[in-house]
């Protein structure tokens, strides 16, 4: 990874999206090209900071491709603690390729290095912190990993409101919320609960049912309860769309169906969450798609046609 051959910085970003995160990657197309090669910098690294706690525990994302050896993984991650703090410094990014991607992104959009960092640092509790009391501290752990992924994503769509940068932040934890859903049974594999233990006891489901998998009225009815309170959160995110900019509205609106439906996947998985990953078929993107277009656009000429 710190050494490059790479000629498009870009393109090194753009590949990483699309292995990582077939739902992601989809709605970025949706984006005017400048603010679409813009958008995979960030998520790009996202992933690999992710991918670092992921690797230093022996085992390999197979949505990611490649991966590169890590030996210890907080030297790792304070290697892009300061390859941020070098671009943002002015003192050039190396011969990192995504680095190099935000050294050129930080020349149109005003991408602050604040919540990079507060992400660098949710990234880091998964080193240490498997297990959540309370969804207070879930909460939490979602903003860092995820909420913050709002906020350096927001100066890139554009936004005419403050306001813009609750709502993303919202937006990111329903993300992150939906993602602990679908991946109980992964996260399990390298001992992660992200299940807040308390509402498990609520709901009278064992960390022993748990790791054995059992799928019972129980386990349905926490679950649902999980989905309920993310369909929260993306309905307060949603409110934040209308102060985007225009051209980026489609792609974001897009990006929050497209990961809904997992959540409507996990229903008619039967909340198997063990063994089947629920992931959204072509076709339902592609309906998604014309929809979220056909709306926006009548949107817009009804707009029209009452202001004049």
């Amino acid at each position: 990874m710190r050494q490059s051959s790479v000629t498009d910085p870009y393109e090194y970003c753009r590949k990483i999206t699309q292995r990582a995160s077939k739902t992601f990657y989809w709605g970025s197309n949706f984006l005017p090209q400048p603010k679409r090669k813009a958008i995979w910098a960030v998520y790009a690294f996202c992933r690999m900071i992710d991918d670092i706690v992921d690797e230093a525990e022996g085992t390999r994302e197979p949505r990611t491709g490649h991966l590169y050896g890590v030996k210890d993984p907080h030297c790792e991650l304070d290697y892009w603690h300061q390859s941020l703090q070098h671009v943002y410094d002015g003192e050039g990014s190396g011969d990192n390729p995504i680095m190099q991607a935000w050294e050129d992104m930080l020349q149109t959009y005003a991408v602050p290095i604040r919540p990079a960092l507060v992400l660098l640092d949710g990234v880091a509790m998964d080193l240490s912190k498997r297990r959540y009391q309370s969804f207070a501290e879930l909460e939490l752990y979602c903003y860092r990993v995820a909420g913050t992924v709002g906020l350096l994503t927001s100066p890139i769509f554009g936004y005419n409101d403050e306001r813009a940068l609750t709502y993303a932040v919202e937006l990111g934890i329903a993300l992150q919320l939906t993602n602990i859903l679908r991946d109980v049974g992964e996260d399990l594999r390298r001992n992660r609960i992200y299940l807040p233990l308390e509402e498990m006891e609520r709901f009278r489901y064992s960390e022993e049912n748990l790791q054995q998998g059992v799928i019972n009225d129980a386990f349905r009815e926490l679950i649902h309860f999980q989905m309920a309170r993310a369909e929260e959160y993306y309905i307060r995110g949603q409110q934040g769309i209308d102060l985007l900019h225009p051209d980026c509205q489609l792609s974001v609106k897009l990006s929050g169906v497209l990961y809904r439906r997992i959540l409507e996947r996990i229903r008619s998985n039967d909340y198997n969450v063990f063994t089947k990953r629920a992931s959204v078929p072509l076709q339902t993107k592609l309906v998604a798609a014309s929809t979220c277009w056909i709306l926006q656009h009548i949107g817009s000429r009804h707009m029209v046609m009452y202001y004049k």
